[in-house]
């Protein structure tokens, strides 16, 4: 049985994808044909027809349904969101909760063909990655321009996908960030690894769990105790949500 399982969600997982792709490059190049002619508040909800799509159909395609606690402590300013990373889920679902949210990414991405293309629209703080110093640099200023302009600035403190599980670690990037511009820092714990393994095509049925906690307040506190805060209350929320399984 497991292995009828198993091919079931891969043949489901290959159907997600086959539309999910084909998505990806229809949308992309309808928005690189009208970016230059729409304002970018315009630009910006165009572009999460798609993030809205692509979730939708992980839910129609591969039983992938989401449950969010704490949406009342969604912002309406600018902040700096710190969340977990364990999956591509996540980089799709978070933008739509935050209005005109920067992805702090590796500069790579950019050169994706069509995903890539359509993504620079986002104003993404993209870095390059191969230079530490020169990267964290480069995140400070951008991302600060990017909070000075009205958009919040979505960061993954453990700086690539991390198997659910594993012991949360953060870079100090976040709460640099925060401690120098003093905007509030939302943190978000999710599970979606559970659902959308990190390197791996298969999809599991299930439900990813999100919670949104309330603005931190920035001014005052350090990077380190920023970054712990942060750590921690993500952390204590996986752990609630292993043991709720």
């Amino acid at each position: 049985m497991s292995t009828l399982v198993r091919s079931w969600q891969g043949l489901r997982a290959l159907l997600f994808y086959l539309i999910y792709g084909a998505s990806v490059v229809v949308h992309s190049t309808f928005m690189l044909s009208v970016s230059r002619f729409i304002r970018y508040e315009t630009r910006y909800r165009l572009l999460m027809i798609w993030n809205r799509f692509a979730i939708a159909w992980l839910r129609v395609c591969c039983g992938v349904r989401s449950q969010v606690e704490g949406l009342s402590n969604l912002p309406e300013y600018p902040v700096i969101v710190v969340s977990n990373h364990q999956s591509a889920w996540e980089t799709i679902y978070l933008p739509t909760l935050f209005p005109h949210t920067c992805t702090l990414l590796k500069r790579e991405l950019l050169r994706i063909p069509f995903f890539g293309w359509a993504l620079s629209l986002m104003r993404p703080v993209a870095i390059d990655r191969s230079n530490p110093r020169d990267a964290l640099r480069q995140m400070l200023s951008v991302s600060a321009r990017r909070l000075e302009t009205g958009s919040s600035v979505l960061i993954f403190p453990e700086g690539t996908r991390v198997a659910p599980g594993t012991p949360v670690r953060f870079a100090r990037g976040a709460g640099q960030l925060a401690a120098a511009t003093g905007a509030h820092m939302v943190c978000v714990a999710h599970n979606a690894g559970e659902c959308w393994p990190p390197k791996r095509l298969g999809k599991r049925p299930g439900t990813v769990r999100i919670a949104i906690r309330e603005p931190y307040h920035s001014e005052g506190r350090s990077a380190a105790e920023l970054t712990e805060a942060a750590r921690s209350w993500i952390q204590a929320k996986l752990d609630a949500f292993e043991t709720q399984r």
